[in-house]
C-alpha cells in the first residue's frame, strides 16, 4: 500500500472517530432538538407554550426519583424499591393530613423520615448481609409495596373517606401543599434537585462527592486507600430513599390524594433515565444533568406521540428501544 493510500485511510478513521465521539457526547442534545423540530413540524401546538410548561410538569416527578437511582449508581449499588417508596410517601403524607390533622411541614419532614428508613434498610440488606444490591432492593421493593398496601388497607386515601372503624375522617389537604404539585412550584423543585445533585457529584466539588464515585469505580480500591466505604453506601441509599420519598409527596400533591402503588409506574421511567444519563458529554458515569435531560427525552417523546395519536400501549415499545441504544452507545464506548 502506497503512503498516499495509507495517508488516506488514516484521514478517513480519524474523521469517523471523531464523528463517532461527538455523536457519543451530545447524541442526547441532539435527539432533543431532533424531537422538537419533529414534533414541531408533525404537531402545530406541541411548540405552545402551555404544551411546554405541560412536558416539564410530567417529567418532574420522575426526574427527581430519577436523581435518587442515579445517586445509588454511583456507588456502583443499583435500588429497584424507589417506586414502592414513591408509593409510601404518597400514602403517608395524605394520611397524616387526613387521619391526622397535621399541617405541611410536619407531614413532610415525617414522611421523609420514614422514608430515609427504607434507604436504612436497604444499606442493612446490601452492606451488612451482603445481599447483592438488585436483589436486595427488589425484595425491599415487595416489602415496601406491601406495607404501604396494608397501611391504606389497600385502597385509596382520600378527604371525607370512611376509615375502617366506620368513622368519617375529618382531616383536609392543606391549600398549601396542593401548590407543590402546581406549576412552577414543581418544576423549581426539579432544577433544584438537579442542581444540588449536578454541583455535589458529577462535578466532583466535594471529598465527599469523588470518594463515591471512587467507590462506584472499583469498591477494592476505594476501601485500600482508606475511604469508608459502608458509610458512603448507607448514604447512597438513605439520600435516594429521600429522594423517592420526595417524589411520592409532589405526585400526592399534584392528585390529592393517596392511590394504591402509585409510584410504582415511576420505577421503570427513572431506571431508563438514570441510564441514559451516561451518555451526556462522554461522562460514561452517573449524573444529574444528563438524568435531567433523559427525562426530557422521555417527556417529549410521550407528549409528541399523544398528539400524533398512537396508543398508549404502544409508548413503551419506544421508551425501551431508547433505553436500549443509550446502554448500547454506553458498552461500545466501554470497549
Amino acid at each position: 500500500m502506497s503512503s498516499k493510500e495509507t495517508s488516506l485511510n488514516l484521514t478517513s478513521f480519524s474523521w469517523r472517530h471523531q464523528l463517532f465521539d461527538f455523536l457519543y457526547k451530545w447524541g442526547m442534545l441532539l435527539t432533543v432538538v431532533i424531537l422538537i423540530a419533529a414534533f414541531g413540524l408533525a404537531s402545530d401546538s406541541f411548540l405552545e407554550p402551555n404544551n411546554i410548561i405541560n412536558i416539564l410538569r410530567s417529567i418532574a416527578i420522575v426526574t427527581v426519583i430519577a436523581v435518587g437511582v442515579s445517586i445509588s449508581l454511583t456507588v456502583g449499588g443499583f435500588d429497584l424499591s424507589l417506586g414502592s417508596t414513591a408509593s409510601l410517601a404518597n400514602a403517608l403524607v395524605i394520611s397524616l393530613f387526613v387521619w391526622y390533622g397535621l399541617d405541611t411541614t410536619e407531614a413532610i419532614v415525617i414522611t421523609l423520615a420514614l422514608c430515609s428508613l427504607v434507604g436504612l434498610f436497604n444499606a442493612f440488606l446490601i452492606v451488612i448481609l451482603r445481599i447483592p444490591d438488585m436483589l436486595a432492593t427488589l425484595a425491599t421493593l415487595f416489602v415496601i409495596q406491601g406495607v404501604a398496601m396494608t397501611y391504606c388497607f389497600g385502597g385509596s386515601i382520600t378527604e371525607n373517606m370512611v376509615l375502617p372503624s366506620g368513622d368519617m375522617a375529618e382531616g383536609t389537604i392543606p391549600a398549601a401543599f396542593g401548590l407543590l404539585g402546581q406549576v412552577p412550584t414543581i418544576v423549581i423543585i426539579m432544577l433544584v434537585v438537579t442542581v444540588v445533585a449536578q454541583l455535589a457529584l458529577a462535578l466532583s466539588l466535594t471529598k465527599h462527592s469523588r470518594r463515591m464515585y471512587a467507590l462506584g469505580g472499583n469498591p477494592e480500591a476505594a476501601r485500600l486507600s482508606g475511604i469508608r466505604t459502608t458509610r458512603y453506601r448507607v448514604l447512597a441509599y438513605v439520600i435516594a430513599s429521600l429522594l423517592a420519598g420526595l417524589g411520592g409527596i409532589l405526585l400526592a400533591s399534584r392528585i390529592g390524594s393517596s392511590q394504591v402503588n402509585a409510584g410504582g409506574g415511576y420505577l421503570m421511567d427513572a431506571v431508563a433515565v438514570a441510564w441514559i444519563c451516561f451518555s451526556l458529554a462522554g461522562s460514561g458515569k452517573p449524573n444529574a444533568l444528563g438524568t435531567l435531560v433523559g427525562a426530557v427525552i422521555l417527556g417529549i417523546l410521550q407528549n409528541g406521540l399523544v398528539m400524533l395519536s398512537v396508543p398508549y400501549y404502544a409508548m413503551d415499545i419506544i421508551k425501551g428501544l431508547v433505553l436500549a441504544l443509550a446502554l448500547a452507545i454506553t458498552y461500545i464506548q466501554r470497549r
